[in-house]
């Protein structure tokens, strides 16, 4: 099963709603996953969706907030996934539930319910919870980028989706996609805040769960790179070190220098990987006398110009 079908698992499996928010959840659904049908015998909705979860919600809702049974059938795609497309047919009271779910007035089909339908923060999160059941998808969170996305075919609903995320401090962005509404959020943290908002709370954890252990699984490649990093550098100094090293020995021999960086030339040489910081120890342990990094990487750059002065001789 996949991040996305789980998290809509989790979202119709939710019971404790108030009427207020079945009607609001109920009306995104009816809006974007249902078209409408003039027939002989009247109008009737068609709903399909490729969510099981979404149809179980569907037909739970119309059941109890209009006491209507659909017609379910179940078909099969022809592409290459073959997926289910689940088809409920409202055949009766299509009117006055379009109307109670104000998706429809005396004017025709409405863009989206009005204001007043979700002007309760309950009932817009209840919303969003059903916008998400009806077009949402969201990438595992064990995936390199984090996205969530709602995509509806008016543009104007995507806009409505997009404003109810804004109430909750959701930065939500809208795009054209081919031929839909894209409503997308990119931070991994606004979309956790997202599937807490909606109600996936066990989801909420798991994507948590696997964010911390990828950004600390980040952190520590850093690390690592960074160190690695380190030691090559101290790896081409030590080369460096010792290249200006054997200029002076085979030009004046290492007696020509100062007591001080002969010490250093000779713990250089012993140890030509080792990085300034443990020339440092050596030097303590081999002549008694605590230097600090920077005399040693001053005594080192003392050797490097008596060096650039005889290969310039």
């Amino acid at each position: 099963m996949s991040f996305t079908s789980e998290v809509k698992t989790e979202i119709a499996q939710n019971g404790e709603l108030k009427p207020c928010c079945m009607r609001a959840e109920c009306a995104a659904l009816i809006k974007m996953c249902s078209t409408l049908n003039f027939t002989s015998s009247g109008m009737h909705l068609t709903i399909s969706t490729e969510s099981a979860p979404t149809a179980k919600r569907i037909l739970k809702l119309m059941k109890e907030l209009y006491n209507v049974t659909s017609e379910l059938s179940v078909l099969k795609k022809m592409n290459l996934k073959k997926n289910n497309i689940y088809v409920l047919r409202i055949r009766s009271r299509t009117s006055e539930i379009l109307k109670d779910l104000e998706i429809m007035d005396g004017g025709g089909l409405r863009a989206h319910p009005s204001a007043k339908m979700v002007s309760k923060e309950c009932c817009a999160k209840a919303f969003l919870a059903g916008a998400f059941l009806a077009g949402g998808s969201v990438n595992s969170p064990n995936k390199a980028n984090y996205h969530l996305e709602i995509a509806t075919n008016d543009e104007g609903l995507a806009k409505f989706i997009q404003k109810q995320m804004e109430k909750f401090y959701l930065p939500a962005k809208v795009i054209q996609r081919r031929n839909q509404s894209v409503v997308y959020l990119k931070a991994s943290d606004k979309i956790s805040d997202f599937l807490a908002c909606v109600g996936a709370h066990q989801s909420v954890f798991e994507f948590e769960d696997s964010r911390i252990q990828r950004d600390f699984m980040n952190n520590l490649t850093r690390l690592d790179n960074c160190e690695l990093a380190n030691e090559m550098k101290s790896l081409a100094a030590g080369k460096s070190q010792c290249d200006d090293i054997e200029w002076i020995e085979n030009y004046a021999g290492l007696e020509s220098l100062p007591e001080k960086l002969r010490n250093v030339a000779l713990l250089r040489k012993e140890h030509p990987e080792a990085s300034l910081v443990e020339l440092c120890d050596y030097y303590e342990e081999g002549f008694n006398e605590v230097i600090s990094k920077s005399g040693m990487k001053h005594r080192l750059s003392k050797i490097k110009e008596i060096a650039a002065n005889y290969k310039h001789a």
